[in-house]
């Protein structure tokens, strides 16, 4: 899925991946993956959540977790089609 969003989208454009998994293979290793597979580039999401959410970590990706965050497991990370 990550990999035809990113076959869609435009040079310079920007693709949010977003997923509710707490499972690294489906969010860290999903972007591991676009990243070495496409010209893409990660952009830093924290940004987007640190008004709201503390303690985001190292990024460019955010992992929230329900012990730490009092949410639900998400993970949100953008990428830049480069080419």
């Amino acid at each position: 899925m990550l990999s035809a969003a990113i076959a869609l989208t435009r040079p310079g454009g920007v693709v949010l991946y977003a997923t509710c998994s707490p499972h690294l293979a489906e969010t860290v290793g999903a972007v591991a993956d676009a990243l070495r597979r496409h010209p893409v580039h990660a952009l830093d999401t924290r940004p987007l959540f640190e008004p709201v959410i503390a303690g985001l970590g190292e990024g460019p990706h955010v992992q929230l977790w329900p012990h730490r965050h009092g949410t639900d497991a998400m993970f949100a990370a953008a990428l830049r089609r480069l080419t």
